[in-house]
């Protein structure tokens, strides 16, 4: 049953986007980023959970922090998890899954995956990461309907350890 309804709203998607005006990929404009806005999260202390048939796992857990940028502002609820992975080529996968509460007392859902891999050779390894926000319908849902890409960095300012991550949507 679960196929057959698949297999339907698979078909509603190809219809509609059959009969949407055809646009050449020439013709379509570049994206382009824009700031959103920029969190620093203080983390806890790293819990090795050791070697795992995909590689050696690592949790971190994430204590607080603050957020802020154009129309948006507010604090990094305690309780989410970085999950990491180090893998056989030296690559670390990470995966964050937190909370963030708006000053105008609005809950949103982050999840910012990306991969932190050792520079080489002398040249830096920038680490972007690809956000996905769930935010109630409402004044901050363009957070669900948007494309956006983050920069991770160590936040050298913070009492404690901390990350400092920029996010950009893409426009």
């Amino acid at each position: 049953m679960k196929s057959g309804m698949a297999l339907v709203a698979c078909a509603f998607a190809v219809a509609a986007i059959a009969q949407s005006p055809a646009v050449a990929q020439d013709q379509a404009p570049a994206p382009r980023l824009e700031f959103a806005f920029e969190e620093v999260v203080t983390l806890g202390q790293a819990i090795p959970l050791g070697d795992t048939p995909l590689g050696k796992r690592n949790i971190i857990p994430i204590t607080g922090g603050t957020f802020e940028g154009p129309g948006i502002k507010g604090l990094i609820i305690p309780g989410g998890w970085d999950w990491q992975l180090t893998r056989a080529d030296g690559c670390t996968e990470i995966e964050a899954d937190y909370m963030i509460h708006t000053d105008d007392d609005v809950v949103i859902n982050v999840i910012n995956v990306g991969v932190l891999c050792p520079p080489r050779e002398g040249q830096p390894s920038p680490v972007r990461t690809q956000p996905r926000f769930e935010a109630p319908v409402g004044k901050y849902d363009w957070l669900n309907r948007t494309a956006f890409i983050g920069t991770l960095e160590m936040a050298g300012n913070a009492a404690g350890p901390a990350v400092k991550i920029r996010f950009y949507k893409a426009v």
